[in-house]
């Protein structure tokens, strides 16, 4: 199971990730809501059929924002430029058996290299 981060989804739906899209239809992409709702802010073609399709993918368990704090301290994610959707994607791929992070974000894959969830794609 992939969680594919806000940059891979805003790279699918310009056109351009081909791999998305085999991953898409071999139905190994997760969703976490803080990605559809990033993606929201955003101008999309096919606007509901598009968030629609994207709430309709399975989903990762979501951390409790205490949960996420602890992890924050846990693992000495402080100070790495990455932000609270950041901290949410990786306590998801942390608590939910198989998940892994991909991201275009070099911060945010260097994290998820450490903690061994980054997902090679």
């Amino acid at each position: 199971m992939i969680l594919a981060d806000t940059s891979i989804w805003i790279n699918y739906l310009r056109g351009s990730n081909t791999e998305m899209q085999r991953l898409l239809a071999g139905g190994l992409i997760a969703m976490h809501p803080f990605i559809v709702a990033e993606t929201a802010l955003g101008s999309l073609s096919n606007r509901q059929r598009t968030l629609s399709l994207m709430e309709s993918l399975m989903q990762v368990n979501v951390a409790r924002l205490e949960e996420v704090r602890h992890m924050i301290e846990a693992h000495g994610l402080y100070s790495k430029g990455l932000g609270l959707t950041d901290m949410h994607l990786i306590a998801s791929c942390l608590i939910t058996t198989g998940a892994q992070l991909w991201t275009r974000d070099a911060a945010l894959d260097k994290v998820a290299r450490t903690l061994g969830i980054n997902a090679n794609v």
